[in-house]
């Protein structure tokens, strides 16, 4: 799941239907310098991650997230930054204390 978050233009087709909701290919191609086939194979990876799916409308697809595996990823990285938080917090007392 965070290798396909890693890349920035599939980062920017996460926020893109964030933002807006389910979109097409078209769409989320639209104003970008990135082609619609590469859209298309950033959103072949990011439902491989299961953080978005394609449901099939008449010729086109309209692609949406998957709020579910974006939960778990957030979930993940609050525990991450409550440990981290956790060790800077010893990191500190040990330097005022020593």
């Amino acid at each position: 799941m965070f290798a396909a978050l890693g890349d920035e233009n599939r980062l920017a087709i996460v926020a893109s239907l964030c933002a807006q909701g389910p979109l097409s290919i078209t769409r989320l191609a639209a104003g970008s310098s990135v082609t619609r086939q590469a859209v298309t194979k950033h959103l072949n990876v990011l439902e491989g991650a299961g953080l978005v799916r394609g449901i099939r409308r008449g010729r086109e697809r309209i692609w949406e997230l998957e709020p579910q595996e974006l939960e778990v990823a957030h979930r993940y990285l609050d525990q991450i930054a409550q440990r981290w938080d956790a060790a800077l917090g010893r990191l500190k007392k040990f330097v005022e204390e020593n």
